[in-house]
């Protein structure tokens, strides 16, 4: 099942290709990895937040469900 980037991942991945845009015009070789690795964490957030958005969605059905039953 292939998932579409929910909104809140899509804020995450914007933030993250900001940074990599930023580290690449850094002459600090230093401050360039700390800003590459900040953008890999926020990528990593986006997927998170895509998988946890897309669970809430398939448990609202589920849940109303439930409760359609139970009266």
């Amino acid at each position: 099942m292939t998932l579409q980037i929910s909104q809140r991942g899509k804020q995450y991945l914007k933030t993250a290709q900001t940074l990599l845009h930023t580290a690449k015009t850094m002459t600090d070789q230093a401050i360039a990895d700390q800003l590459r690795a900040l953008a890999e964490d926020y990528e990593r957030r986006a997927e998170k937040a895509t998988r946890d958005d897309a669970a809430k969605v398939l448990a609202r059905p589920a849940v109303s469900a439930e409760s359609e039953w139970l009266t």
